[in-house]
């Protein structure tokens, strides 16, 4: 009992003399550690006061002993290193074809003191023996060898005229390709010489020259708005410039970032120089590719340069009548047409070479102006008229929205012959929804130039084909027989930003007759009732 006692008053005094409020294990009679963190906490404390006095009572330019951080210890770090840097020589990469330094703007300025010519483009044109006698005719539309430069390609001799050789590129056989793999099946080994044409017409050594531009047998070139195109671009960088195709499987198929070389495409000088490099053993990386299209997509790839879309060009993988296209021309300059074989004359009646050739009398007068279209309203009549400049004109029953308007109609097939509206790669609209909106087609039969009012005045006459029956109770424009359209030429349409002209309907005073008058859109004007 006496020992208990005596255990318990020990384990009392040890409780009361420890800082802690645990319980120890064991009552040492040293008591070392409990001191020696009194005095650590003291320390560290007082440690703690003195630094932050020093802290708030120092000036603030020497707030901080860390000079890495300060803008003046920044300052000095670069003036000492700069002398070690400029004594250094570093290995600079050769910049090829590149202009550094030099801003956009620069550029334009540049362009505007030396702009690119025709004489500056040379043509490359793929014909084939076979149908060279038929397609000759296109060539000759559009080519004028006075002032232009090019050679066609055949894969063999063809009969060659006096009268050719007056109105045509010279003429040369294509270098024999038969070394090259080619293993598609559904495709023809021609393609691998016609990818090759840039090449060839590179090593020709023409002098003065910017451009390269590639098309087929079968098309046909607006070439001052070519010349306008190419102007955007600077013809010492490398730039490979061209279009789709209107067919969205088409795109799919070969690919949505390759230039389609019947719609034209054009390569730079300084590319066509690396192209010829290596174009032979890029070939050879690609036997089972299609065609020249996708082979010379493939080595652009391997160069790096991209594909610089411009919707003049135009493939035209469609079948039928290309009014719908035509009419409802995207607002760029119209560069080029392809497929004329396959698609409909573009004025009836007549043979394709004709269609072409009354298509080149408005371009020879406002070559910018030409196929673009502008919408306007006859409100007094409610009637919508489309004008697509030196093609043709549409009078429509009621009000179609712009936006509605500027939708190509679906007067074509697809590339594998289907009324399919969602093949393209482009919106479309039916040619009607009612039958008193089918539209009333005007086509350009006469076009000249006023002098004196330094105008175009051209004219569009009916293009009679039976109309279903409409019991609409307003004007019809079945009593209209020609339209005639007054246009000052604009040369400079697109130096500015892209938009479409204005038309405006003008009060006419001879029966059947309809005047419209087509320009710049005037100060808050807008197409609108």
């Amino acid at each position: 009992m006496k020992v208990a006692q005596k255990e318990s008053v020990v384990w009392d005094q040890i409780q009361m003399r420890s800082p802690s409020t645990n319980a120890l294990v064991s009552g040492s009679p040293t008591r070392p550690v409990p001191k020696l963190m009194v005095w650590l906490i003291l320390f560290a404390s007082l440690t703690y006061v003195v630094y932050t006095l020093k802290l708030l009572t120092a000036p603030s330019h020497a707030a901080c002993d860390d000079h890495l951080f300060s803008s003046s210890a920044v300052s000095n770090q670069q003036h000492i290193s700069l002398p070690s840097i400029s004594n250094t020589t570093l290995p600079t990469p050769s910049i090829q074809n590149q202009t550094v330094g030099v801003s956009h703007r620069d550029i334009l300025e540049e362009t505007r003191k030396d702009p690119t010519e025709i004489h500056h483009i040379v043509f490359g044109i793929a014909a084939s023996s076979r149908l060279w006698q038929k397609r000759k005719e296109y060539i000759k539309i559009w080519y004028q060898p006075n002032q232009m430069r090019g050679v066609v390609w055949l894969d063999n001799r063809v009969k060659y005229t006096a009268e050719d050789r007056e109105a045509l590129p010279p003429v040369r056989i294509s270098s024999d390709t038969s070394n090259f793999p080619y293993t598609n099946r559904k495709g023809h080994r021609s393609a691998i010489r016609i990818s090759r044409i840039v090449s060839e017409t590179l090593h020709l050594k023409q002098d003065n020259v910017r451009w390269f531009v590639m098309g087929d047998d079968d098309t046909v070139f607006i070439t001052e708005n070519l010349v306008r195109i190419l102007n955007k671009y600077d013809h010492n960088q490398f730039y490979y410039i061209g279009s789709l195709s209107e067919s969205h499987l088409q795109n799919i198929f070969f690919s949505y970032g390759m230039a389609y070389g019947g719609g034209g495409f054009a390569i730079s000088y300084p590319l066509a120089k690396a192209l010829s490099r290596m174009q032979d053993r890029c070939i050879q990386r690609y036997p089972g590719l299609y065609g020249s299209d996708d082979r010379m997509q493939a080595c652009m790839a391997e160069l790096g340069v991209p594909l610089t879309k411009e919707l003049g060009f135009h493939q035209y993988d469609v079948y039928g009548n290309l009014f719908g296209l035509l009419a409802a021309h995207p607002v760029t300059p119209l560069v080029s047409l392809h497929h004329l074989d396959v698609v409909e004359p573009i004025f009836p009646n007549v043979t394709r070479v004709e269609a072409l050739q009354r298509l080149m009398l408005p371009a020879k007068l406002d070559s910018a102006g030409l196929m673009q279209q502008s919408i306007c309203y006859d409100g007094a009549k409610g009637w919508t008229v489309s004008v697509s400049w030196g093609f043709a004109i549409q009078v429509f029953r009621g009000v179609f929205s712009p936006r509605e308007m500027e939708m190509p109609s679906r007067t074509f097939l697809n590339w594998y012959r289907r009324a399919d509206y969602t093949a393209y790669a482009f919106n479309t609209r039916p040619v009607s929804r009612n039958p008193c909106q089918k539209p009333f087609v005007f086509y350009i039969s006469n076009v000249k130039m006023d002098s004196e009012l330094n105008q175009t005045v051209s004219e569009y006459v009916r293009h009679r084909v039976p109309h279903p029956p409409c019991k609409w109770k307003m004007a019809d424009p079945a009593e209209l027989d020609k339209v005639v359209v007054f246009k000052k030429p604009d040369p400079y349409l697109w130096d500015r930003s892209p938009r479409r002209n204005c038309c405006r309907v003008m009060e006419s005073n001879k029966k059947g007759t309809m005047m419209v008058d087509v320009g710049i859109c005037r100060q808050n004007e807008l197409s609108e009732v």
